[in-house]
């Protein structure tokens, strides 16, 4: 299989325990649903294969929730569950246990925030796209400031494999500097990211929950 032709795969990481929002914030109701359903979706919607959820905090709980929104939407063969037994280390302990789970020979990988509900679908494949075209890695921005998703591809995932830290891969990507590619995406959904439940009215308010 050439590099052109294997797939993309896209982590979610949902291993966090949302002190900050009082516990249990990727299992708290949103639109119907809970709040993880927001990052799953998206990642199910990307141009990759398997979506691998990294659990940690409440692991049981939000497994089960990911599984139930995968059978839900017709999506239970693409998802793996990998636990990050080490995940209070922060979101690089997270980030670096998906990162081990993807397939090597995978073209690289879609990196979701479980509390990030409200990623605009149509940035997905222009980000992809972006990294097949030779950039080492694509992130979505809007109005000139990064956000989320980003893409990372093959080359990247021998460091994503080692990460430490709560700073996740932002030191990688800021390593790239003018390699990383910022794709414009249509609303700031992007920017968007919830950590107390106050930051859900105001998603409503700003219709960031529709």
């Amino acid at each position: 299989m050439t590099e052109a032709q294997a797939p993309f795969e896209a982590v979610v990481l949902a291993a966090g325990a949302g002190s900050r929002f009082g516990g249990g914030k990727l299992l708290a109701p949103h639109r119907g649903g809970v709040l993880l359903d927001g990052a799953l979706a998206a990642a199910f919607a990307a141009p990759a294969g398997r979506v691998i959820v990294a659990t940690g905090a409440d692991a049981d709980a939000v497994g089960a929730a990911a599984r139930a929104f995968a059978a839900r939407t017709g999506q239970g063969a693409r998802l793996a569950l990998v636990h990050a037994a080490d995940h209070a280390e922060g979101m690089g302990a997270s980030l670096r246990a998906a990162a081990r789970a993807v397939a090597d020979e995978a073209a690289g990988v879609f990196v979701f925030l479980g509390d990030m509900p409200s990623i605009p679908h149509a940035v997905l494949a222009p980000l992809a796209r972006a990294v097949r075209a030779g950039a080492p890695a694509a992130a979505a921005a809007f109005q000139g400031r990064r956000g989320h998703p980003a893409v990372f591809g093959a080359g990247l995932l021998p460091a994503l494999r080692d990460l430490r830290g709560d700073e996740g891969a932002r030191a990688v990507l800021r390593g790239l500097g003018a390699r990383l590619a910022l794709v414009e995406a249509p609303d700031d959904g992007v920017l968007f990211d919830v950590d107390t439940p106050d930051d859900l009215a105001a998603g409503r308010a700003r219709g960031l929950d529709s």
